[in-house]
């Protein structure tokens, strides 16, 4: 959403963001707590705490941050609650009693989830009207379009030139035998980016097909890891990874992550996305106010906040993901080394919502059992 976007962890999205199963690549530079709360002597005179709940990708630079607390006399509490999947069940499973004020993160691929489950109050924000239709799948607004980014297949290049072999340009080319243990995904069950790499299988090989190529690819030796850290960071042979497999689904945004990152400083991303057609898969990321938070008035704030110009612009360089707002300019470095696919899968949010979880439930005891 880029997650992240590689979103923070990279980030992204993505990278997505956020985007939010990403990176490292970038750090929130707010305070941070998997608690429920500060106390009194550590919010400054006067201020309210606002607490926003994502995933571990969200990052915001100082500066931002700081514009926000100071123009409303606020004290922002980020609650970074795993991978989008993991996030959003931390969410629903407090629905009654909110651990937050304002959740950030939810992607197309688990929207209709939230918003069947509630968690999520209506708000018409004004920053809407300069949102394209596109990116606005919740016509009531409980969930507000932030941002978009694109789950790809990552690769190593210098194992590839090292070993002599093109890498994969089609998600067909995974099957064969030169690619046998190479390819790490993550868990769709509990990972954004890996729900994403799914429904990209299910878009190409439609509800009759994907369960085949899931078993061609398991017969070609796939790992299947948790979340989007485990597979970059620990699995991934990539320069910010240091396992034994040189491909990864992650992010368009994650090569252009490498660069930026890098220390000391390098020329050329050493990873790769395929962005051919029919590859990657698209996320947008929304945020949403929390139904029954007491701080309505800051939510709301924080929504326009996070569909604001400043905002916006401040995001694509922290957690690698695009924004919404058109408008919005963009970092020359972003530009430069981003990947976008010209034609990504394309799932509808409707027929994710109806065949999600029996999706999930045919993965799972095809791949995993």
């Amino acid at each position: 959403m880029f997650r992240k976007l590689l979103m923070v962890g990279f980030v992204f999205l993505f990278i997505l963001s956020a985007c939010a199963e990403e990176p490292d690549q970038g750090t929130t530079s707010v305070p941070t707590t998997a608690d429920e709360g500060t106390s009194a002597e550590e919010t400054p005179a006067g201020a309210r705490q606002l607490r926003v709940m994502t995933h571990d990708s969200f990052a915001i630079s100082e500066e931002v941050a700081q514009e926000f607390e100071e123009t409303h006399n606020v004290e922002l509490q980020i609650l970074q609650s795993g991978d989008t999947g993991t996030a959003l069940n931390r969410a629903i499973l407090s629905k009654n009693n909110p651990l937050a004020d304002v959740f950030y993160g939810v992607d197309n691929t688990y929207l209709t989830r939230s918003l069947d489950e509630g968690i999520f109050e209506p708000y018409q924000s004004p920053q809407l009207a300069n949102i394209p239709e596109q990116y606005r799948l919740d016509s009531q607004n409980r969930a507000l379009p932030v941002d978009w980014g694109d789950v790809c297949l990552n690769y190593d290049k210098i194992y590839f030139e090292e070993i002599g072999i093109e890498p994969p340009q089609t998600l067909e080319d995974l099957l064969e035998p030169e690619y046998e243990s190479l390819l790490v995904v993550e868990n769709p069950a509990s990972s954004s980016p890996g729900l994403a790499f799914l429904l990209a299988t299910i878009g190409v090989f439609g509800e009759d097909g994907y369960l085949e190529y899931w078993e061609g690819l398991v017969e070609n030796d796939v790992l299947v890891v948790q979340d989007w850290n485990t597979a970059y960071y620990t699995e991934f042979s990539g320069s910010s990874g240091r396992g034994p497999r040189p491909i990864v689904v992650s992010y368009g945004s994650s090569p252009a992550a490498e660069v930026i990152f890098a220390d000391p400083p390098i020329e050329e991303p050493p990873t790769a996305s395929v962005t051919a057609d029919n590859t990657c898969f698209r996320q947008i990321e929304f945020v949403g106010i929390l139904s029954g938070t007491p701080n309505r008035d800051l939510a709301e704030l924080w929504v326009d906040f996070m569909l604001s110009t400043t905002f916006q612009e401040d995001m694509p360089m922290q957690m690698f993901v695009f924004p919404v707002l058109e408008d919005a300019e963009l970092d020359d470095a972003f530009q430069q080394y981003m990947e976008i696919p010209e034609n990504p899968v394309q799932v509808d949010v409707e027929t994710i919502s109806e065949n999600r979880e029996e999706w999930l439930q045919a993965w799972t005891e095809t791949v995993l059992q």
